[in-house]
């Protein structure tokens, strides 16, 4: 009897258990590759990137990221920025998407860290060059290509569209 009734409570809590929360849409610190001089001094390999390394109206993504669950984080041009120009530059977890879908960007966080608006703005689009470029860097210096985007293989992630993005 007792066999049979862990069994079915076993059974229920797997179905009812189904619903899948990411970090997608989660507030995170970009980050870049430290300088060879930085892995020395600093002893890490990332360093964080300041309000002031990035242009105003412009999409950053950042691979590496340890706040985020696929090391993606990404700040559209509609990001708020911080007005001290020495302040730790803040984004939000993304991750690959494919082209032309629908589906996998959605934010499915019920904590109250997500941005404003960025639940609504949610979309798959290119971020990065595009894919004939990208294969083209990696077949010309494979090298190079992981030292630069990893083990990224598409230019698509999920970010907050904006009137950039969409070409108005």
């Amino acid at each position: 009897m007792f066999v049979r009734s862990a069994l079915f409570l076993s059974a229920a809590l797997m179905l009812g258990g189904c619903d899948v929360k990411t970090e997608l849409g989660k507030p995170c610190t970009l980050v870049r590759k430290a300088t060879a001089e930085e892995q020395e001094t600093q002893g890490r390999k990332f360093v964080e990137i300041h309000e002031k390394d990035i242009a105003a109206d412009q999409d950053f993504i950042s691979f590496g990221s340890l706040d985020c669950e696929d090391l993606v984080c990404v700040r559209d041009d509609q990001s708020p920025r911080s007005e001290n120009p020495e302040a730790f530059a803040q984004g939000y977890c993304s991750k690959e998407c494919v082209q032309g879908t629908t589906t996998g960007c959605t934010i499915t966080r019920t904590v109250d860290d997500v941005e404003e608006g960025l639940k609504d703005r949610m979309t798959c689009r290119p971020l990065l060059l595009d894919q004939d470029t990208l294969d083209a860097i990696k077949v010309a210096d494979e090298g190079f290509y992981r030292r630069t985007f990893g083990e990224n293989n598409s230019p698509y992630f999920c970010a907050g569209a904006t009137p950039t993005s969409q070409g108005t």
